[in-house]
Order: structure tokens, then C-alpha cells, then sequence
């Protein structure tokens, strides 16, 4: 979402290690929404922080800007993939390899009340402008294998080859 999240300029890429994981369907415009969760964090000692959400502008973008820059927080803020529905369903295959929970006023959820055990984590969380990849997320093994037959399932049921290249 911003050059100044670059870890490294030369290969304009931002690379994080074991970062905590905020996962959320929502535009993200007010600092006050996230702060409490960032600070829950920090005061675990971690100060590594992916955000994924639908955008992340204004008032918080630009204290997340600020942190990342004075050395509070190493941040990385990324768009959402996807639109409509699938993104509902990359973001719960995000949360589901990560171990985190999908941050939605669908499911009743407010940013402001999210905790440490809605954050997923990866081993790395390596960001390029057009892409990311998440290593080795630590979301339980037994719910990503589950999560891995279960898009088999709807490959085999679907007659649409745009819907079978997605899934």
C-alpha cells in the first residue's frame, strides 16, 4: 500500500519475520480501530505486523507510516486479494494457513475488538508492489488439510473453467 513499508530498497521488497497477522474484509481509515490490537502486541515484545485488508488510508495509514519509520513497529499493510465473494474466501484461506481469525462485521466482528488469538502468524511474510507470500503459516495442519480438500471437492463440482482456474 506504501513504498515506506520497503525493507529493502534495492529490491523494492518488504520481508517480515514470524510477523503477527491482521486479517480483515474492511477499509481500514481510523488508527483508533487497530491500535488496541498493536498495542497487545508490542506489549508481547512483537513488533513485526502484517494488515490485510479491502485498504488502508488516512489517519492510519499515516501512523502506521510514522511508527514504521520512528522504529516502533516493523508494518506492512496489504490490499486484500480478490473482490465480492472470492475475497471473503481468500481472506478465510489466508486466516486458515495462518491460524488467524477473518476480522468482518459479517461475522459480527469489530477491529477494535479483535485480540492477540484472532492474529495469524507465518515464519515470513515476504511483499513486492504486485505481490505477497506468506511462509509457512502456522495455522493448524489438520484445518489447512481440510481447507485443501475441500477446494478439490469444488474443483471436481464445477463446470466453469474461470471458477476451476480460481479456485
Amino acid at each position: 500500500i506504501s513504498p515506506y513499508f520497503v525493507t529493502n530498497t534495492e529490491k523494492m521488497e518488504t520481508v517480515l519475520e514470524n510477523p503477527y497477522i491482521l486479517i480483515t474484509d474492511k477499509k481500514i481509515s481510523a488508527i483508533q480501530d487497530i491500535l488496541p490490537v498493536i498495542e497487545k502486541a508490542i506489549q508481547q515484545g512483537k513488533r513485526e505486523i502484517v494488515i490485510i485488508a479491502e485498504d488502508v488510508d488516512g489517519e492510519a495509514l499515516a501512523t502506521l507510516v510514522v511508527n514504521k519509520l520512528r522504529g516502533i513497529l516493523n508494518v506492512l499493510a496489504v490490499k486484500a486479494p480478490g473482490f465480492g465473494d472470492r475475497r471473503k474466501e481468500m481472506l478465510r484461506d489466508i486466516a486458515i494457513l495462518t491460524g488467524g481469525t477473518v476480522i468482518s462485521e459479517e461475522t459480527g466482528r469489530r477491529l477494535d475488538s479483535a485480540t492477540l488469538d484472532d492474529l495469524g502468524s507465518a515464519r515470513s511474510v515476504i511483499s513486492h508492489k504486485d505481490d505477497t507470500t506468506i511462509v509457512e503459516g502456522y495455522g493448524s495442519s489438520a484445518d489447512i488439510q481440510g481447507r485443501i480438500r475441500q477446494i478439490k471437492a469444488q474443483i471436481d463440482e464445477t463446470t466453469s473453467d474461470y471458477d476451476r482456474e480460481k479456485l
